[in-house]
């Protein structure tokens, strides 16, 4: 949800949709820096969280911090970025942060994930009391981007010798090669994870269908059961008990309609794509008598 007009809008756009979860950008995603967070925002932020019980609620990182860089400077401006995303998740009281892993620059991908351990050690050093999670994002596989295979996370854990404070964020799943369209994918797919990264590791779930392909490594969103994944994948997540305490969290395109600054009004595609999830949350009825 947009926090146009301030974090705390957030919640009120997320309950007049009635979600249940939540993720914002506590910045603008396309800047390395950005305005302070209002000390009172933060407070009405959090009050309506916890009076409304949306839960988990998080953020996601910018998209310029890359910490598979080799390129010192950049290095250094995506670690401080990164440790200013964890204080501002730790502000507002939220689960974590979902970052990119990252994109190698140069070397090899076991020295990219090598670079992102590091770079994550570093930040989490910097904030040892601090609650909020790290959540990587499992990723497409677009060029030399990292977090494709579920041994790139695996490695980096193991990098960080399982700390707790990391947790995991699957989304991409089709275009990075992982067929859950088929049962017997669906249940491949989930078992390669259990045995590379845990179970225990995944937080929330990125809920988006796929513009493209099995195996494209091209990471275009569609619309709940518009594009290559359909319904299926979806109905099976929200009836797998393993996942029955994980949110979904959707990442599909908005109205692009003129609305005043700050406003808080019903987006029809949020609606659209939330309604669609929802009613695959019932059972489906038995097929009637021949």
């Amino acid at each position: 949800m947009s926090v146009a007009g301030g974090v705390a809008k957030a919640v009120e756009r997320a309950l007049l949709h009635g979600c249940e979860a939540l993720q914002i950008f506590t910045k603008n995603k396309g800047a390395w820096a950005g305005r302070p967070l209002d000390a009172d925002d933060v407070r009405q932020f959090r009050r309506r969280i916890d009076e409304t019980g949306i839960a988990p609620a998080v953020s996601h990182a910018s998209y310029l911090i890359n910490l598979a860089t080799a390129m010192p400077g950049l290095r250094d401006q995506s670690i401080a970025a990164f440790i200013d995303e964890l204080d501002r998740a730790e502000a507002l009281g939220l689960l974590g942060v979902v970052l990119h892993p990252g994109t190698c620059t140069s070397g090899t991908e076991a020295d990219g994930l090598a670079l992102i351990a590091s770079a994550l050690r570093i930040a989490l050093s910097a904030r040892p009391a601090a609650r909020a999670m790290v959540l990587l994002e499992h990723t497409a596989g677009q060029g030399r981007t990292l977090g494709h295979r579920f041994e790139h996370l695996a490695a980096i854990l193991g990098h960080l010798d399982g700390s707790p404070r990391v947790g995991l964020d699957t989304c991409h799943l089709l275009a990075a090669g992982y067929d859950i369209v088929t049962e017997q994918g669906y249940i491949d797919t989930f078992a390669a994870f259990d045995r590379s990264v845990g179970l225990d590791r995944l937080k929330v779930f990125h809920a988006n269908d796929s513009k493209k392909p099995l195996g494209s490594r091209v990471d275009r969103h569609e619309h709940i059961g518009d594009g290559c994944l359909g319904l299926e994948p979806f109905r099976r997540l929200l009836h797998d008990p393993r996942f029955a305490d994980l949110a979904l969290l959707i990442e599909t395109a908005k109205e692009t309609r003129a609305t005043r600054p700050g406003a808080i009004t019903l987006d029809a595609l949020d609606v659209r794509n939330l309604s669609v999830l929802r009613s695959l949350r019932t059972p489906q009825s038995p097929a009637p008598p021949l």
